[in-house]
């Protein structure tokens, strides 16, 4: 550019706006074989349905790495036939990286009874160490958790039991051979697996929305070497038992109904954010905008193997009191002896800086890493005498326990609740999938994880995070999966939809999932960074923001600054017709009540919304506002406008804040 030129203006791409990259993720191809119809995405079947029912929600030969992340394949040789009395799949997979590779060659058969059969055949080109190679099967939540299933075992014993209706901590069901559920009143399925010894895991625990079948036992050694040229062959069948209608037609053109009715009693919760080490100089940088956002509570985090000592307190001091925020400092506690002594070195480190605290919350470093059902815990101290010895290091100052990763790690290892003020855990809704709709997918299991953790720590209160799309930590593996080209990938600690569309309406969703289940603070990943709603420059490329050369702050800034507003305030009850599509959330105001709502999807959305009251305005985020949302956010925020909730049209991942008067 020559001296003097202007700048040209930063363009944002349409994929960029909803995804943050400009990697596309396509929704599959639609087979059917009689009354069965399922979705074909890159090799692997997802949301196989009878008559509109979901049957499995998944059907996947995989290939995961050491630290469980879980290669993309590139397939060749693919021949697809839809035939009037069923279809068939067949290809060829390779994955591989720099020293090892594997690929499989698979085959899929759908025929005119609904019955289905996947075959995988793997063989290693080199050496190939993996956490797990082979079939899983998801069963939907929906008609399935706390129902019947009929299990066939790999002895040949059968028995009659039912899909867990709490999140199960561990393996429901061992050594599976089948599984038999009623779809409707006088249809059942059969899902068959072959080619080695299948056990089911609840995958709620990770927020997945399903409960996972797959092959190689948990208790076998992993990560494990399959030797060069050694075929690993499996197959998964499904049959149909009884009166199968055909598919019914789809809802997915008519509009999602709205319905606001009265207030629920319940509250709602503090929304907070968490405060990484890492990020305190760049939260600082963006003080007037995280101002604007105004978090009721920054969880900060205190870890001495990091290096974090008083110069971070003093970092999370200048925060808290410049935005008003609560303090709950989030230590990592080393040592498994001397655990009081170094407790009470850092209640002296945070009052020689001055830092306020409302809550500390202790966790072990043994208790930071996953442990498989039955493997052996890292030592760690006894978790009463920890938190005794918590309390006397910072008097009068609540203290909570559980886990600082995810769910998962809090179901296995339940504190004593009844010596604690809260419990937490966080949550990532890319452990497993990374695709779009499996991550909106996570939400549905939100609710099980709250009820099922009510089961164990009762009345004591409940909160929920950081959480992001993004992982704020790796307790399955050595580090993060890397993403140096901005893409999709599992377990990465940056993943590119935070900054896009996508993520203000995950954000918004992810609050009216846990809103009316009673816990009392919701907080997300943090002001700044890969987990952030506030730009700063990152390690690798991103793209539209670095181009801007001035603040800017992600769609979720908007999302995040507006429901901080909202603590306390009574919930609405709110119900949408088809919550896969739209979700909503409503709470009273003096004199009005504000209702969110969220396309959760990458089309065009109509809705209408049922009300009572008068003159209806708001702000819409969405590819239209979105250039303004990012760099103007006051003005974004101010430019309200009538709006027609009776017929309103939400273009992809938009998210609209309505305010109705009463009359």
């Amino acid at each position: 550019m020559k001296s003097g030129s202007p700048s040209r203006p930063a363009r944002s791409s349409r994929a960029v706006k909803l995804c943050g990259t400009e990697q596309p993720d396509g929704v599959g191809r639609v087979l059917r074989a009689g009354p069965l119809a399922v979705e074909l995405d890159n090799g692997n079947l997802r949301y196989l349905r009878v008559a509109g029912i979901e049957v499995l929600r998944g059907l996947a030969f995989l290939v995961r790495d050491e630290n469980w992340g879980t290669y993309v394949p590139t397939l060749s040789k693919l021949v697809v036939e839809q035939r009037d009395d069923g279809f068939s799949v067949r290809y060829r997979a390779d994955c591989q990286r720099a020293s090892q590779s594997i690929s499989y060659e698979a085959r899929i058969e759908g025929r005119g009874d609904g019955s289905l059969s996947f075959t995988g055949t793997a063989t290693p080109a080199t050496d190939f160490l993996t956490a797990r190679t082979g079939f899983v099967v998801l069963h939907p939540l929906k008609g399935v958790a706390g129902h019947a299933v009929e299990v066939e075992h790999t002895d040949g014993v059968v028995e009659t039991s039912t899909f867990p209706a709490l999140v199960d901590p561990v393996q429901p069901f061992l050594d599976l051979r089948s599984l038999t559920h009623e779809v409707m009143p006088g249809l059942k399925a059969i899902v068959r697996m072959e080619g080695d010894t299948f056990e089911m895991e609840d995958h709620r625990n990770w927020t997945d929305a399903s409960f996972k079948t797959y092959v190689r036992p948990l208790a076998r050694p992993w990560p494990y070497t399959l030797k060069a040229g050694e075929a690993v062959r499996q197959s998964v069948s499904m049959s149909l038992v009884g009166s199968a209608p055909r598919e019914g037609k789809g809802g997915d053109d008519k509009a999602v109904e709205i319905v606001l009715g009265k207030a629920t009693g319940h509250r709602m919760p503090a929304i907070g954010l968490g405060m990484p080490a890492r990020e305190i100089d760049a939260a600082i940088a963006s003080l007037d905008l995280l101002k604007q956002v105004a978090p009721r509570l920054l969880i900060c985090q205190f870890d001495r193997r990091e290096g974090h000592g008083y110069k971070q307190l003093q970092g999370y001091r200048r925060l808290c009191e410049e935005t008003g925020a609560e303090c709950e400092l989030e230590v990592v506690v080393k040592s498994l002896v001397a655990f009081d002594v170094e407790l009470a070195n850092i209640a002296s480190w945070v009052r020689d800086a001055g830092l306020r605290l409302s809550a500390l919350a202790v966790c072990p470093v043994g208790d930071l890493k996953s442990v498989l059902p039955g493997g052996i815990r890292p030592p760690a101290p006894p978790l009463a005498d920890l938190y005794r010895a918590a309390r006397e290091a910072f008097p009068g100052v609540r203290l909570g326990g559980g886990m600082f990763s995810f769910f998962t790690e809090f179901n296995r290892k339940r504190p004593p609740a009844e010596l604690l003020d809260f419990a937490h855990n966080s949550t990532c809704p890319i452990v497993h999938a990374a695709d779009d709709r499996s991550v909106m997918d996570t939400l549905d299991a939100l609710p099980f994880q709250v009820q099922t953790a009510r089961s164990f720590i009762g009345d004591t209160d409940y909160r929920i995070g950081p959480s992001a799309i993004g992982c704020r930590d790796n307790p399955h593996g050595k580090t993060f999966t890397p993403n140096p080209d901005n893409e999709r990938l599992c377990l990465v600690n940056s993943d590119p939809r935070q900054r896009g569309l996508f993520a203000a309406a995950w954000t918004l969703g992810y609050a009216a999932s846990l809103a009316a289940t009673g816990v009392e603070a919701v907080c997300f990943g943090a002001p700044t960074g890969p987990l952030g709603i506030i730009h700063r420059p990152g390690d690798s490329k991103l793209p539209y923001f670095d181009a801007l050369g001035r603040s800017a702050v992600y769609p979720a800034f908007h999302v995040v600054a507006g429901l901080t507003r909202a603590a306390g305030a009574a919930l609405v009850d709110a119900r949408s017709s088809n919550d896969a599509r739209v979700r909503c959330l409503a709470y009273r105001t003096e004199g009005a009540t504000l209702l969110w709502l969220a396309n959760m999807t990458a089309r065009e959305q109509s809705v209408s919304v049922a009300h009572r009251g008068v003159n209806p305005f708001g702000i819409v985020l969405d590819e239209v506002s979105f250039d303004q949302a990012t760099t103007q956010p006051a003005v974004f925020e101010a430019n309200v406008k009538p709006l027609d909730i009776h017929k309103l049209s939400l273009s992809a991942y938009a998210v609209a804040l309505v305010c109705i008067n009463d009359r």
